[in-house]
């Protein structure tokens, strides 16, 4: 087995053809690895398996590092730079021994992190350089999808009307916002509409919501308070943190609303 076989394991192949989801003029395959973030990993793991299947519906080979591990946010966020420079150094290590094409995540708050780590290393221009070619590589899902790839129907189906909710990091970050809503359009069966107020925080912002819980609920209840003037059956977002907070309040209203990731709502279709 060689280093690469050795230091990234490959996720057996499925079933589903291109062809049969008339995914068209696709450019040739890419070799991507998957970053799949703390909170999809441990409490969200269907948000990282519809990722791979939607990568592979893209025409993607898709390997994943089990070595990976944080990408320092929340020590950075809370001011422990030193700590989140040795985390992001790990990071970076792992990643640079794939030699996919690009890494893609299902987070864009994590994604935004990744090309935050330049701002860790002003004094050591060596692992400047190597987050620069790392921050590069390194991009969310819609993003992907749609800036690289120049894809933005992947065969999804799903019926009903739904809404989006534009993460911070994502929308501020990383400027997605047309990305999103151009695959959410795609999705046979799917009435999508605007959220008025779908570029307002949720109201969690990682450790905020922990030391300010009254101002996170306060902010929050105005988000859940549009969704259900929205009057729709489901809330797409690029965060499983947001989705959480939103999902959470939904339930403890008794709300019939459910809330799900993009990467959830493109990997469904009547073809599987």
């Amino acid at each position: 087995m060689d280093k690469r076989e050795k230091q990234s394991t490959k996720i057996k192949e499925q079933s589903t053809k291109i062809e049969d989801l008339r995914i068209e003029d696709l450019s040739e395959s890419m070799r991507v690895s998957l970053f799949v973030t703390c909170l999809v990993d441990q409490l969200w793991s269907n948000v990282g398996t519809s990722c791979v299947e939607v990568l592979r519906r893209a025409g993607c080979e898709v390997v994943f590092d089990e070595r990976q591990t944080c990408c320092a946010q929340p020590a950075f966020n809370t001011g422990y730079r030193n700590e989140a420079r040795q985390v992001a150094k790990r990071f970076i290590e792992i990643f640079e021994d794939s030699d996919a094409e690009a890494i893609v995540s299902p987070s864009g708050s994590c994604t935004a992190m990744v090309h935050h780590f330049p701002e860790l290393f002003a004094d050591e221009p060596d692992w400047m350089r190597r987050s620069q070619t790392i921050a590069t590589r390194t991009y969310e899902l819609s993003a992907f999808l749609v800036r690289v790839l120049k894809i933005d129907d992947v065969g999804a189906s799903w019926k009903g009307r739904l809404t989006w909710h534009d993460a911070c990091h994502g929308l501020r970050d990383l400027n997605l916002k047309s990305e999103p809503r151009s695959l959410i359009r795609k999705v046979k069966g799917a009435e999508f509409v605007e959220l008025e107020n779908a570029e307002s925080c949720c109201g969690f912002g990682g450790t905020f919501s922990v030391k300010y819980p009254e101002i996170s609920v306060a902010i929050l209840d105005q988000k859940i308070e549009a969704i259900e003037r929205a009057n729709v059956q489901a809330v797409v977002a690029s965060d499983a943190s947001c989705l959480m907070q939103i999902g959470g309040r939904l339930s403890r209203n008794g709300s019939n609303v459910k809330v799900m990731h993009l990467a959830e709502l493109l990997a469904m279709s009547d073809k599987l």
